[in-house]
């Protein structure tokens, strides 16, 4: 080994650390890397920056514009939830559901897929009496493995496609990943309505947990006439920063104050809403003229009106609240809207709500305006998962829809045929969505997830430098010294499960970039078709059924599901087990 190569591997392992411990945001740990990797001129500034005029990034880029154009008229979301409406019994309805959701996944991002239907299915199971835990994981499972059919059905795929073009292979055609995604699916979702139903645990929904626990964690003060701050601002009154209490509402007779700023003024008779440790009232205790209950007679339902809602939001990989408190982000004046409480493995977190550290997959109840879902339903800091009306505002003629759903598909066909290569056609569909008003240019920026691009640039220029130093060739060598005396199905198993592991404890595109150089150059060990292990690593990095962080779809449903890590373990490792043994059989099949 070199000393490049050494100093490569430390700085890639370092990054994989830092991002199992979530030590940052992974767009920035994997930046930082290559900056690093630029800097100390391992890599020249064109290698550096190569991913960022990589044709499969820029084609993802695209991809999210046309993907939020098809999904922005909600007629996916209709159809779907008219389906869902006559199916009978969890079985059959997963059937219904997660069949046609699958499909869906093929050609849409599956992320706003399971953010829309999370709401649908969770009010779905309400309604009849079932346990939404039995269903949200399902559905995560469904749009992955819906995914690994078609170039365009996650962002791996077209990461892998444009390092292949970058190496100077053909790359994916539209649907040669079908061959294993197809039965990869097929297989999975027996599973899934089989023995994977038997093994889903049946959890009380968090919403209706939230409501039985209410009485904990609110609280109901009402200000007399002799309270010595009437006509001065919350923060003069000594109720901004309490021990343990966050001022969430101000009821004012028919009047509703939410979120409540340091400027808004106290008069008498109004009623404070606390939430948080409710054990810890000792500052309000010492209060003049302050009435405090013990309990409210409030329930979560009575701080909605016309202009206040609860949303359920889930805070994201991407998001920049990771690490930071809520008042760190001063989150109220931020999104305009009072955080409630905070779930975390299922459990409501007891601490001060201002104090609390988010993290990826927290659960948050918010108190916001009626105009929250309009602004923040594209937002890359968390997924808004609850049931909620769409407004007026953002509902689209279903012609609108209908013409979205029809561009998309000329362009597949066109893909399909030969015509464009799947860069030029996205980028037809964006010019034709742009020019027919389905969208405009700023709803187009909106839906670009850029933190999602910068991780696969920079990933790309990682993947580059493993390359230049020999370190992709040497690990190649290592595993090929093991698995190759067993067989090449051996070796595709290596790398399988290597890819696997790697996605689960950072990122499915990162996963991907780091074992494509590998596994090209094995391929070129054996002297043999570079694509077999192209397919593989692509379905591997995809295939991520065992944590809640390794794919973003797992992650959507963990609070609203009310998961433990232990039920990804025990539903997905199987999962796992059924992919590993789908893909290795038909990759073997195919190629040798």
């Amino acid at each position: 080994m070199t000393i490049e190569m050494v100093f490569v591997m430390v700085l890639i392992a370092g990054m994989l650390l830092a991002l199992f411990f979530e030590l940052a945001r992974p767009d920035m740990i994997v930046f930082s890397v290559l900056v690093v990797l630029m800097l100390t001129g391992i890599l020249s500034t064109e290698q550096a920056l190569s991913g960022f005029s990589n044709e499969g990034m820029l084609t993802i880029a695209l991809l999210f514009i046309v993907a939020g154009a098809v999904q922005k008229s909600g007629i996916v979301e209709r159809f779907m939830t008219r389906w869902l409406q006559k199916s009978h019994g969890p079985v059959s309805s997963m059937v219904r559901t997660f069949i046609p959701i699958s499909g869906m996944s093929a050609f849409l991002n599956n992320t706003p897929i399971v953010v829309a239907f999370t709401p649908v299915i969770k009010k779905w199971c309400e309604e009849r009496g079932y346990s939404p835990s039995k269903f949200l994981i399902p559905l995560s499972y469904a749009t992955i493995m819906g995914g690994t059919i078609t170039l365009i059905g996650t962002s791996t795929n077209l990461v892998v496609h444009g390092m292949l073009l970058d190496y100077g292979e053909k790359g994916f055609s539209m649907f040669q990943l079908a061959s294993v995604g197809l039965p990869l699916t097929a297989v999975g979702l027996l599973y899934l309505f089989t023995v994977g139903y038997r093994l889903l645990p049946a959890y009380e929904n968090v919403q209706k947990q939230l409501e039985e626990e209410a009485k904990e964690y609110l609280c109901e003060m009402k200000v007399e006439p002799s309270f010595p701050f009437i006509r001065k601002t919350v923060q003069d009154a000594g109720l901004r920063d309490l021990q343990g209490m966050f001022l969430i509402e101000i009821i004012r007779k028919d009047e509703r104050i939410s979120p409540v700023s340091s400027n808004t003024i106290v008069q008498a008779g109004d009623r404070l809403i606390f939430t948080g440790v409710i054990e810890k009232m000792a500052d309000l205790q010492r209060s003049p003229g302050l009435t405090l209950k013990t309990g409210t007679d409030l329930s979560l339902d009575d701080l909605r009106d016309n202009t206040n809602q609860l949303v359920e939001a889930v805070v994201s990989h991407q998001s920049s609240l990771q690490s930071k408190s809520i008042k760190q982000a001063q989150f109220r004046s931020a999104y305009d809207a009072g955080v409630v409480a905070v779930h975390r493995n299922n459990e409501r977190i007891q601490s001060k709500i201002g104090d609390i550290r988010l993290r990826p997959g927290d659960s948050l109840l918010l108190l916001a305006g009626s105009d929250f879902l309009q602004k923040y339903r594209s937002s890359t800091d968390f997924y808004v998962v609850s049931a909620l009306n769409t407004p007026d505002t953002i509902k689209e003629p279903p012609a609108k829809g209908w013409f979205s759903l029809a561009v998309l598909m000329v362009m597949i066909a066109v893909v399909t045929i030969g015509w464009l290569s799947m860069f030029q056609a996205m980028a037809l569909a964006v010019l034709i969505f742009l020019v027919a008003r389905i969208i405009t240019p700023e709803e187009a920026k909106r839906n670009v997830q850029f933190q999602v691009l910068l991780l696969i640039a920079s990933a790309f220029g990682v993947g580059n430098a493993m390359t230049e130093t020999g370190l992709a060739a040497w690990m190649a060598g290592g595993l090929l010294t093991f698995g190759e005396p067993l067989g090449i199905i051996a070796v595709l198993f290596l790398i399988y499960a290597l890819t696997n592991i790697f996605t689960e404890l950072i990122t499915n595109s990162a996963a991907a970039v780091l074992m494509l150089p590998i596994g090209l150059s094995i391929a070129d060990s054996l002297n043999v078709e570079p694509m077999a292990f192209a397919v593989t690593i692509a379905i591997a990095a995809s295939a991520s059924f065992i944590t809640p962080i390794g794919y973003q779809t797992n992650l959507i449903v963990y609070g609203p599901g009310g998961y433990k890590f232990s039920d990804y373990l025990k539903v997905g490792m199987p999962l796992t087990l059924i992919s590993m043994l789908v893909t290795v059989g038909v990759v073997s099949y195919l190629y040798f």
